[in-house]
């Protein structure tokens, strides 16, 4: 019996730090660029027990107005530069979850050293919190939606983020990817496509396509997601299929909804070039960089012979 619960947990345990690992990576994709460390497994003791934890670390005395517009609400407000992220994906929000992040909380700052301003514990909870859970852990709506605090002295310092109920604000929409409810991340997807994506790079958007693949049922079937998906092979999965659906588009439809460089990556050579006039496909290089693809006897053909015989006389000067 103990044998068959440790693999039940041991699963468990795998399931979980997959969804924490695709979470971690959709973050630091979004984040890092703009100097917002994201770290996951971060050890939270100086012996830490194995913990999936996700630390955002911001490397800017406060948050910066474009670190705040890929921020979701509750954290986007906190004065801490460190953010410990306990990611619950297929568990309710309960007492033993709440537990956890406390725990959490007092050993990273007693190990790092740092004081109780500079850390803010974040509980986020991809299923709508029930409300006499809420209730009976002291949990109380913010100011904004899906945004709670308890005055609880004990849990006082850990946040809770229920990504079903977050607003449609623009900077929500990366955290809320990961949301149990399917009208939600319909909701999320539709934003994707609104905004300007053109910063963001082809990682994060094959990364978003297999995300989105994988929830809504349009490839691998039902039993899909009870398969582990690591982060590298979702976003190998979305790369795939957008292959597959650039293919079926034309070139003024890849030029609408991309920057040049994407769409001339998904054509030979040849291919870019139709069309272009010789002295168009020259521009830019230099003339040893044209001539040293032809033989000698190409390079010469057309050339008149005087012009050839002074092009000696004065190689020969300049030999002498």
């Amino acid at each position: 019996m103990n044998d068959e619960n440790n693999a039940e947990n041991s699963t468990l345990k795998k399931q979980k730090t997959s969804w924490h690992r695709l979470l971690a990576r959709l973050l630091e994709l979004v984040l890092s660029p703009f100097g917002i460390d994201v770290q996951p497994n971060v050890s939270v003791m100086t012996k830490p027990p194995e913990a999936d934890i996700l630390l955002l670390r911001r490397n800017t005395p406060r948050w910066t107005d474009v670190q705040r517009a890929h921020l979701p609400d509750g954290i986007r407000d906190s004065n801490a530069s460190h953010i410990l992220i306990e990611f619950k994906q297929t568990e309710s929000f309960n007492e033993k979850a709440l537990t956890q992040a406390v725990g959490y909380d007092y050993f990273y700052k007693q190990a790092k050293k740092l004081p109780h301003t500079e850390v803010q514990t974040v509980l986020l909870s991809a299923k709508k919190p029930r409300s006499d859970t809420l209730t009976y852990l002291g949990y109380q709506p913010t100011e904004y939606p899906g945004v709670y605090r308890t005055q609880y002295p004990v849990a006082r310092n850990v946040l809770l983020l229920s990504l079903n109920e977050l607003s449609n604000e623009p900077h929500n929409v990366w955290i809320k990817c990961f949301a149990s409810q399917k009208k939600v991340k319909k909701q999320v997807l539709k934003q994707i496509k609104e905004l300007d994506l053109v910063s963001i790079t082809s990682e994060l958007k094959w990364l978003i396509s297999g995300l989105m693949e994988l929830w809504f049922d349009t490839a691998l079937g039902e039993q899909k997601m009870t398969i582990e998906f690591t982060p590298e092979e979702v976003t190998e999965f979305g790369k795939r299929l957008g292959d597959i659906w650039l293919a079926d588009l034309t070139v003024d439809d890849l030029l609408a909804r991309f920057e040049t460089k994407e769409v001339l990556s998904h054509f030979k050579p040849i291919d870019r070039l139709a069309g272009l006039k010789p002295i168009d496909r020259l521009a830019g290089l230099e003339p040893k960089e044209v001539l040293s693809h032809f033989k000698p006897v190409d390079r010469l053909a057309g050339l008149e012979p005087e012009v050839i015989e002074n092009y000696l006389k004065q190689f020969k000067n300049q030999q002498h």
